[in-house]
């Protein structure tokens, strides 16, 4: 590890607590520009691959941040160079006052774009709120385009209200609209090259990600299915995929386009071809943990420096310390069985 990232977190110096030039960066020279902020673990769905459908221990309220807390952590990273911050969850849209604090994050300084991941069952009601607050992009989970097939994977019969939110979304004027599918052997997988179609028609971004092993590890095994899968039955259909040219501050997705189509099909590929050399991102819990790296259980805690009235000088090195721990790669090609991921509701995804 470089000199320069073994100084302790209590110096003065922007340099030294891993701040150069107004960018945070990794002990890897890796710029971090990227937070990724969940607002709350609760969820109103139960997808067999998140969460069991019983007995999930929510954090308790008065440990979550508040919109003040979300706000001045905010504010600290993007003093040092964080520049995009998606909220998540569980599901954000469950959060109440949703809207004001998207409205509150748009006016931090040096903050060039907010998003956000739903799964949509109460988009169609939230869409103009969120629109007139300023948002303009957003993520939709979506791992099946067949009302019985939702039901069994969410364990809940609301498939008709997402494909609203959907709608509504599109029509109150967000874009791009990305839709986030996992891919799962056996469940889903034979869906690829319909919602490949929905891109044909439509500004879509479908993007298929690689199941990440947050449950059993057998049952992991059995429905991982690979990406290039998926673009193999593409380009079995359309030929070749036209690449797009990656947006700056963007996630890992690689972007293509179908010859001749209005949206962009994706690829996030975790498991097959880690992109952890080029990692620009950090994580919010929603109880105010600070995880690098989403396969790590490593995690600098800022909740009690926030409610004790600590500085944000001290909350600045709390920040360093969690960029000094980002690991080089997540390793779950050699140590798997140590590396599952908890409920990944109680993570931010």
């Amino acid at each position: 590890m470089p000199s320069a990232f073994l100084t302790p977190p209590s110096v003065s110096s922007e340099r030294e607590r891993g701040v150069s030039r107004g960018v945070w960066v990794d002990a890897y020279t890796r710029p971090i520009t990227y937070l990724r902020v969940s607002i709350t673990d609760r969820c109103n769905l139960r997808c067999v691959y998140c969460m069991p459908e019983e007995g999930v221990q929510f954090i308790p309220a008065e440990s979550l941040l508040t919109d003040d807390e979300i706000i001045r952590v905010v504010k600290i990273a993007a003093t040092g160079g964080i520049k995009k911050v998606r909220l998540s969850g569980g599901e954000p849209l469950v959060r109440k006052g949703l809207a004001p604090l998207i409205q509150r994050l748009f006016h931090v300084p040096g903050l060039e774009e907010v998003t956000l991941t739903t799964n949509g069952v109460f988009l169609s009601e939230q869409a103009h709120a969120l629109y007139a607050a300023g948002l303009r992009r957003i993520n939709i989970s979506l791992d099946t385009l067949r009302p019985e097939r939702f039901a069994r994977i969410v364990r809940r019969n609301l498939f008709d209200r997402v494909w609203e939110g959907i709608g509504r979304a599109a029509s109150v004027g967000f874009d791009p609209i990305k839709i986030n599918v996992v891919l799962q052997q056996g469940i889903n997988a034979d869906e690829v090259l319909d919602f490949a179609r929905l891109t044909l028609d439509h500004p879509y971004h479908v993007r298929f990600i690689e199941q990440m092993p947050c449950a059993q590890w057998e049952t992991w095994q059995a429905t991982y299915h690979p990406y290039t899968a998926a673009r193999d039955q593409m380009e079995a259909e359309w030929g070749t995929l036209l690449p797009v040219e990656r947006e700056s501050h963007a996630g890992p997705a690689e972007m293509f386009r179908l010859p001749h189509a209005l949206g962009q099909v994706g690829f996030i590929h975790a498991m097959s071809h880690d992109f952890c050399d080029q990692c620009n991102r950090m994580r919010l819990t929603a109880h105010g943990q600070i995880r690098p790296c989403l396969f790590s259980e490593m995690a600098v805690d800022l909740l009690p420096t926030l409610r004790s009235g600590g500085s944000d000088a001290a909350l600045s090195a709390l920040w360093y310390q969690a960029l000094r721990i980002k690991p080089e790669y997540h390793e779950l090609d050699s140590i798997p069985q140590e590396k599952l991921l908890l409920t990944m509701v109680n993570i931010g995804g």
